[in-house]
């Protein structure tokens, strides 16, 4: 009997995974990728060290999915982060946890773990087909890809979607791919911004003066939830992990209108302990000089004075305010500027294997995937982790379907 041909057309880390794992099953692996060479998004992400994934446990680590936790956690927790880093360590890439509990490899980037990756699957037998941009299905139902030398077809006997999101067009990731399966009948949900900055109106010091610089240590908050880390101020606002973390909460919130971020300006410092710094200002000194000698960069007091113009001169009332600093968003930036989106493949539209219901044979992974997680890791761990839970029920459907 023949040995199945199984297509995968996407090559980030969601689809060489699914590509490893197939091909070192003795499977014929035919991998399709628009752009000249596989893994585009993930050496970009390699520019910042390659955040692989993070050292917290299982249980926090899978809170950060959300609304995704309960049918993303069984699928992680099949290959996690532990796994992720022994996969590493199989490529002669070691990694390390650095003092945020982020996994890097010890290369701090990515080129090196892709090529050996890339290297791994060519040894195991897979094609690339590059330059082949996926356009649907013939009328026979063949795949058809549009190439530098025209449009060329392909027949598979499975055939895996592994097409990322609909953030960074330019490294391939353009969400292109959705009014294609809609036609089929896949449910779809809306893309939306994810891990991007929000906006808020500084003054023109603010602005001028103090954009692209850092506020560290500090805490963001959207009602009862708290996230502690940095900020980047920007022209328009804020970017930076604390806000990209609350992603979520500030996309639903902002349908009702502007909402209040609330910034805690020093989170290891009581609002008591802080007031007693104040209280010790010298008569006559600057309230500039008061902030600075709390604690405050020049930077956070700008923000500070944005946000309230007025400031309490009391200790307690100042301690207060720089425990909570009301910061007004109206808007997120768009998909354009975000790092992930959220939307896509309904969790609906697939079946325990990741096999999309309306298209037997079809299945689908990472990004493509309506689910949401903040950087520090758990968008690369997902990818893998649905890419290889993708690939295992391509196994178990061949399987059936050969009975």
């Amino acid at each position: 009997m023949a040995t199945p041909r199984i297509a995968i057309i996407g090559g980030g880390p969601a689809g060489l995974i699914a590509a490893e794992h197939l091909s070192a099953g003795g499977h014929s692996v035919d991998l399709y990728e628009k752009m000249p060479t596989p893994g585009r998004k993930f050496l970009m992400a390699g520019r910042g060290g390659l955040n692989l994934t993070h050292s917290e446990p299982l249980p926090a680590f899978l809170g950060r999915y959300r609304e995704a936790s309960d049918w993303l956690g069984p699928v992680i927790a099949r290959f996690d982060p532990a796994g992720l880093r022994a996969w590493c360590e199989g490529l002669d890439q070691p990694t390390f946890v650095g003092s945020s509990g982020r996994v890097f490899p010890e290369a701090m980037k990515a080129s090196p773990l892709l090529r050996a990756w890339r290297a791994r699957l060519e040894a195991q037998g897979v094609v690339f087909h590059l330059r082949h941009d996926w356009t649907g299905w013939t009328a026979d139902g063949a795949l058809a890809f549009e190439t530098p030398d025209g449009q060329v077809t392909a027949a598979a006997d499975a055939t895996l979607l592994a097409l990322g999101g609909a953030s960074w067009p330019r490294l391939g990731s353009d969400g292109g791919w959705a009014e294609g399966l809609r036609g089929k009948g896949v449910e779809l949900v809306p893309f939306s911004a994810s891990n991007c900055g929000v906006e808020i109106t500084w003054s023109e010091i603010t602005r001028d003066r103090f954009a692209g610089t850092p506020l560290k240590t500090i805490a963001l908050s959207l009602g009862e939830e708290r996230i502690e880390g940095e900020l980047v101020l920007a022209r328009y606002g804020l970017e930076g992990g604390a806000v990209y973390a609350l992603s979520g909460p500030i996309r639903t919130a902002l349908e009702n209108g502007p909402l209040t971020l609330t910034l805690d300006l020093r989170p290891h410092l009581d609002a008591d302990a802080l007031a007693a710094k104040l209280a010790k200002a010298k008569k006559g000194q600057s309230l500039s000089n008061t902030l600075r000698k709390a604690g405050l960069s020049p930077q956070a007091i700008s923000v500070l004075r944005d946000a309230v113009p007025d400031l309490p001169r009391d200790p307690q009332g100042l301690a207060a305010l720089i425990k909570a600093v009301p910061l007004t968003v109206t808007a997120q930036r768009g998909l354009d500027r975000a790092i992930s989106s959220a939307g896509g493949i309904a969790r609906t539209a697939v079946d325990e294997h990741f096999m999309l219901s309306a298209l037997p044979g079809v299945f689908a992974a990472g990004e493509m995937l309506d689910w949401d997680a903040p950087t520090g890791g758990y968008l690369l761990q997902a990818s893998f982790a649905t890419g290889l839970a993708a690939a295992r029920g391509i196994e178990d459907w061949l399987t059936a379907a050969a009975r």
